[in-house]
């Protein structure tokens, strides 16, 4: 499946754009996984980086938090795709897509995720080690990873 990718900062959205966004992160951090204030002030000091299918369908969408906002790295979060697109590799694509939104924003920084446990594999396959030991996030374990920073090249918005 191909995929177009918008990336945006939130005062830039648009009012469609985010509630389609919020929409999908409510069906599955809120519908699946249970209730939890989903956004939060963090979701205005980042970029939201959006993929949508052939027929402009939002199935894909995480955030990236600017250095200093919640981490001393960028940060990505709030990664998610629609639970009918899932066994697809989207979930794999969004973050290669974000990461090279991170890596031309803020070229030689090391990038953090506060990853589901369950999902260390995954993050560990896009180069991901974790750091410290597991916690509890809104009544999901989870443990913070870090993506070593890479040579920089030339900075760049995402």
């Amino acid at each position: 499946m191909t995929l177009s990718w918008t990336c945006k900062r939130f005062d830039d959205l648009g009012v469609h754009a985010l509630h389609d966004a919020l929409a999908l992160r409510c069906r599955v951090f809120i519908l699946e996984q249970g209730p939890y204030q989903d956004p939060d002030e963090a979701d205005k000091m980042s970029w939201h980086v959006l993929g949508h299918d052939e027929k402009d369908q939002l199935v894909a969408c995480l955030r990236i938090v600017d250095p200093g906002a919640r981490f001393a790295e960028p940060s990505i979060g709030r990664v998610v795709t629609a639970p009918e697109m899932r066994g697809q590799g989207l979930g794999r694509a969004l973050m290669v897509e974000g990461l090279a939104r991170c890596a031309k924003a803020w070229p030689g920084r090391a990038v953090r995720v506060s990853a589901q446990a369950h999902l260390q594999d995954f993050y560990g396959g896009l180069g991901f080690v974790p750091v410290g030991a597991p916690y509890l996030e809104d009544a999901i374990a989870h443990i913070e990873m870090l993506r070593p920073a890479e040579p920089a090249l030339a900075k760049e918005t995402p």
